[in-house]
């Protein structure tokens, strides 16, 4: 590995391991876990969606709050606060929060389809799992925290 690769991977992972800001995304990945749960037992229990359909809805409901959340406070020195801007971030953290939902969404579907976990515990270990793609893809590409 060159000089320069070394030193790029080296930034990264330094800036992944801020306590402060993990600890701020673990608090707002709570909320909008609490935001994902509640909904998610709405649409299946209430109004008695498919499970997959109504993770879709529950997920991208979590990611408006955890976005907004995230914004104002977790990575509140990252980013010019342009609308456009913001509107890039946005679709950014969509984008790169697909991956953490990728990962969330197998974990849950293969939980309640071949182990038949209930669809609330498989939801909240596939959120567990999914979390750390998350946080290392928006620390790294949405905010962009190694360019301090």
């Amino acid at each position: 590995m060159s000089d320069s690769l070394a030193e790029a991977v080296r930034t990264r992972f330094r800036a992944l391991l801020s306590t402060a800001r993990f600890g701020q995304f673990a608090g707002v990945g709570i909320v909008g876990a609490t935001v994902d749960m509640v909904g998610l037992a709405l649409l299946v229990d209430v109004l008695e969606l498919w499970y997959l359909g109504a993770k879709t809805i529950s997920w991208e409901l979590s990611i408006v709050v955890i976005f907004a959340i995230n914004e104002r406070w977790t990575f509140a020195n990252y980013g010019v606060m342009t609308p456009r801007a913001l509107a890039r971030r946005f679709l950014r953290s969509n984008a790169v929060r697909f991956a953490g939902f990728l990962v969330t969404l197998t974990v849950y579907a293969v939980l309640v389809d071949r182990f038949d976990v209930w669809y609330l515990v498989a939801n909240i270990i596939g959120i567990a799992i999914g979390f750390f793609v998350n946080y290392t893809c928006e620390s790294l590409y949405t905010w962009k925290v190694h360019h301090d």
